[in-house]
């Protein structure tokens, strides 16, 4: 982020200052207008159930899944 605030800071020629006061002028102004979705019963329950997993250990690394990906034979396309 601190890149993206630099690079729009650049770009606009404003002080980081700005770009900040900007950003949460339009978050407060906003945000309440940003709806709030609500789990359903069914949607809790998984959830619960994904948790229970990862305390067991049963859950795969981002790095592994990248891994497991890359060195999967590739399906060439028709």
């Amino acid at each position: 982020m601190v890149a993206e605030v630099e690079s729009a800071r650049k770009r606009e020629h404003r002080t980081r200052s700005e770009l900040v006061r900007e950003a949460l002028r339009t978050y407060f102004a906003v945000g309440a207008s940003i709806p709030v979705a609500v789990a359903t019963a069914a949607e809790r329950r998984a959830l619960a159930r994904g948790r229970d997993g990862i305390r067991r250990g049963e859950f795969v690394t981002l790095n592994d899944l990248k891994h497991d990906l890359d060195s999967r034979p590739r399906r060439r396309r028709k």
